[in-house]
């Protein structure tokens, strides 16, 4: 197995996520614990937790990637379910690396990036304003779709069960905004598009949707970010051999 050094694989993460760009971001982005100082195997998951830092120990992962870490704007203690899952991770001396909102953004390997992509969507453009970065991705399909056809689509994509609020109109022009990106909504009505799809459900988006006429399809809050971090996990296969492996944990929402 081939084997990096810790600093230098997180070094090239940092200036690859682009990280700097987000220093409003809640989430503590990059290197959140330290564990072995050399790296050959990599683990992806969605979620900082217990059931995934376990199956990381038991997979001998020397590194987590994940979108969701552990440390939201500082800690105030490690006691209880925060001390229980640092020593899981540091009884296997398992680094873990967050990266929240750039993973999300980002344009090669983010989250909203990739769904274009699975779903045979034409990138055309960012939209979606969050902590002053547009993070969703805007694109248009090469002809109209009813909104069961495109929800049958994300379904197979996206191994999910899609919700969906059709208001009459055909798919086009798609937005997207993964996780809980329903405030979006306001830049859709402003960019023409007519349907935008998100992770979380929200009961705020259906008036709004019903006065702006957007359909909207609410894919799952996991499923709609999984796809970051398998993208990642593609790029240090590719660049530095490191041998890759995904801890799927859905939640179903």
């Amino acid at each position: 197995m081939k084997r990096i050094p810790l600093k230098q694989l997180v070094s090239f993460l940092d200036r690859e996520l682009r990280l700097s760009e987000f220093p409003d971001d809640e989430s503590a982005n990059g290197l959140q614990v330290e564990g072995a100082g050399q790296v050959g195997k990599v683990g992806l998951a969605v979620d900082a937790c217990d059931y995934v830092f376990r199956e990381a120990a038991e997979q001998k992962t020397d590194i987590l990637l994940v979108h969701h870490g552990l440390i939201w704007g500082g800690i105030r203690s490690v006691t209880g379910v925060m001390k229980k899952r640092i020593k899981t991770l540091l009884d296997a001396d398992i680094s873990l690396y967050a990266c929240h909102l750039p993973l999300d953004w980002h344009p090669e390997h983010g989250n909203n990036s990739m769904i274009l992509k699975a779903l045979s969507i034409k990138r055309l453009g960012e939209f979606g304003e969050y902590h002053g970065k547009r993070i969703g991705c805007r694109g248009r399909l090469s002809g109209d779709l009813s909104l069961k056809e495109f929800a049958l689509r994300v379904d197979k994509a996206l191994n999910t069960k899609a919700v969906t609020i059709g208001l009459g109109k055909k798919v086009r022009n798609v937005g997207v905004v993964s996780g809980g990106g329903w405030s979006a909504i306001y830049d859709a009505e402003k960019l023409g598009i007519d349907t935008l799809l998100i992770g979380e459900p929200a009961h705020s988006a259906y008036t709004l949707a019903e006065e702006m006429q957007v359909n909207l399809v609410f894919a799952g809050h996991y499923a709609t970010e999984t796809l970051g971090v398998r993208a990642v996990g593609d790029l240090l296969r590719g660049r530095f051999g490191l041998d890759i492996a995904f801890i799927d944990h859905p939640t179903g929402l």
